[in-house]
């Protein structure tokens, strides 16, 4: 997976925290957040205007992870393109999302398909991400 990393933190679970990264050409956000319960991923275009999140996808609840005491390494990265970007902890992918495609891809597949212009078919994992970092 050829991934450029822009942002890369150590993360307790349960421990509020959040990390932002930039896309290489400026152009989009993505933030990670640690609520103290939730983990959760958000897609953002601050070039539009009103509300940037363009689309949010769940990563842990910090009470189902049993070894969320031992500090974990996240990393975020997108394609050379700047389009994708991918959510690593620990070094294994986590979440997606293809701004082209107007996609999020997630482990836990939550949250289900909404309304709007983002995600209509839900965030379950699709193996066909391996491919956006090739």
């Amino acid at each position: 997976m050829t991934v450029l990393v822009t942002m890369q933190a150590q993360l307790i679970i349960g421990e509020a925290q959040v990390i932002e990264s930039r896309s290489p050409d400026g152009t989009f956000v993505t933030v990670f957040e640690d609520d103290g319960g939730t983990g959760y991923f958000y897609a953002l275009d601050e070039s539009l205007e009103g509300n940037p999140i363009k689309d949010a996808v769940h990563i842990y609840n910090a009470s189902d992870v049993s070894d969320g005491h031992i500090p974990s390494e996240v990393k975020i990265g997108w394609s050379e393109d700047s389009r994708k970007c991918v959510l690593l902890i620990n070094g294994y992918p986590h979440a997606v999302f293809d701004f082209d495609g107007k996609q999020g891809y997630c482990r836990s597949g939550f949250p289900p398909a909404a309304s709007g212009e983002w995600s209509v078919l839900g965030h379950e994992w699709n193996d066909c991400v391996d491919d956006f970092f090739r």
